[in-house]
């Protein structure tokens, strides 16, 4: 069947256009070997069709074929080696396309779509060469206009409507990302209850990730960040090859994908289960800037207005702490605490971690609206060596995450299930676990 989300974006689309989608392509990783498959979230979000080599096609316009599923064919042989396809009839029997046809046709048939039609939806700059592949097919489309037929002269981002679509989270959609911040939830809590000094970076991050696939996430929806010490301050760590010291303050940014929709979570905590004054005095900094945030979720707020306040949280605890020095309204202006807090508190949530979906309509922030979800993650980041600080804050990099959906009154805190507070997070890794090798 038909998915709501492909009609809708049907029923938006300008008289006289039709839309082309393609499906992500496979990547070689070295050798005869490619990266794990992951499809395009457009592609998917209107088809649900998990395969590389497909083209979706949206012609509103057309008297039968309204939908069409260009797929590879099925065969046997590539079915032995890397698995079934779903092939021209499960591209209509299974997704509902109105026409489907083998993905060695594209040249040969999608110009019969594009002609008639004077306005074309899709994506330039996604992927270089079927952006070639496309100017080619209109340009063949456009050598026969003195026959008659009109071809696209107008190119329109796809992304104009679909994005607008996927900021607003369905009820099925919102099934799969309160499942992805469950998962991602869970993972945060084992890491917590079996770190200790001594183990390395990685040891953490593939327990977090062990607990996300056991609980039937397809993969992680990011790169994890394991950092330690130092590492808690760079705020894309990835290596997480360090061995984590006693004393080290751990930050884990994580989450686990689950039906194609990001959880995404960051945690802080002592690796030895006990912050010192100085981690606890900018832990609770950066947690009362969270918290204070998530307090003004509701429909109507600007998102902007959300980022404002957790930079006057964040720059009132600092200069109580002495790390920044004068009148708070002045500091803010100078934006003197980007020294320690220099990206923006939060960032849309949904099929990608950092989802689609435009911040202002025109010169105006967004405003909320009930089916969104962001991500609140304010932090405070301090290297070792930083001027005018004392040495006990070297290397406390706090961030602290959480998933949010707005809803018709408020908010629902989706990652509540991981420890927060000072006195949550010592109390949880007192429960110590002891992972199987």
């Amino acid at each position: 069947m038909k998915q709501p989300a492909l009609i809708e974006f049907m029923n938006r689309m300008e008289p006289g256009s039709v839309a082309v989608f393609p499906a992500a392509p496979e990547i070689l990783r070295n050798a005869d070997t490619d990266y794990e498959f992951r499809q395009n979230s457009d592609f998917y979000y209107l088809t649900r069709l998990n395969e590389p080599e497909a083209v979706a096609v949206l012609a509103p316009g057309h008297t039968q074929h309204k939908y069409v599923l260009f797929v590879r064919p099925r065969n046997r042989e590539m079915e032995i080696w890397n698995g079934l396809r779903t092939g021209v009839e499960g591209a209509i029997s299974e997704y509902g396309a109105d026409a489907a046809f083998e993905i060695g046709r594209l040249d040969e048939v999608l110009p019969g779509y594009l002609q008639g039609n004077s306005k074309l939806y899709y994506r330039l700059g996604l992927y270089e060469s079927f952006d070639h592949r496309m100017v080619s097919l209109i340009n063949r489309v456009k050598s026969q206009i003195r026959g008659g037929l009109e071809a696209p002269s107008a190119i329109i981002d796809s992304g104009n409507i679909l994005h607008e679509l996927r900021l607003r989270k369905s009820e099925g959609d919102l099934n799969n990302i309160r499942r992805a911040a469950q998962i991602s939830a869970e993972g945060h809590v084992v890491a917590m209850k079996t770190c200790r000094p001594g183990m390395y970076e990685y040891e953490l991050e593939a327990i977090i990730e062990y607990v996300f696939r056991k609980n039937g996430a397809t993969a992680p929806a990011y790169q994890s960040i394991v950092g330690s010490g130092f590492n808690t301050t760079i705020l894309h760590y990835n290596t997480n090859t360090k061995q984590i010291a006693d004393g080290d303050l751990v930050l884990i940014d994580a989450g686990a994908e689950y039906g194609m929709f990001a959880g995404d979570i960051t945690r802080t905590f002592p690796a030895n289960g006990k912050f010192t004054r100085a981690q606890q005095a900018i832990y609770e900094v950066v947690l009362n800037a969270n918290q204070e945030v998530i307090k003004m979720i509701k429909p109507g707020v600007s998102f902007m207005a959300l980022h404002d306040r957790a930079v006057e949280v964040v720059t009132g605890g600092l200069l109580e702490l002495g790390l920044l020095k004068g009148e708070k309204k002045e500091v803010i202006e100078k934006k003197e605490y980007t020294k320690f807090f220099m990206h923006r508190t939060g960032h849309w949530l949904g099929m990608d971690v950092h989802d689609v979906g435009r911040y202002k309509v025109g010169d105006d922030w967004r405003k909320i609206e009930p089916g969104m979800c962001f991500t609140v993650e304010p932090g405070i980041y301090i290297p070792a060596g930083t001027e005018e600080v004392g040495e006990e804050f070297y290397n406390i990099g706090v961030r602290i995450e959480d998933d949010l959906l707005v809803t018709q009154d408020g908010y629902e805190v989706m990652t509540s299930l991981v420890p927060k507070t000072v006195a949550e997070v010592e109390a949880t890794m007192k429960e110590k676990l002891q992972m199987a090798v």
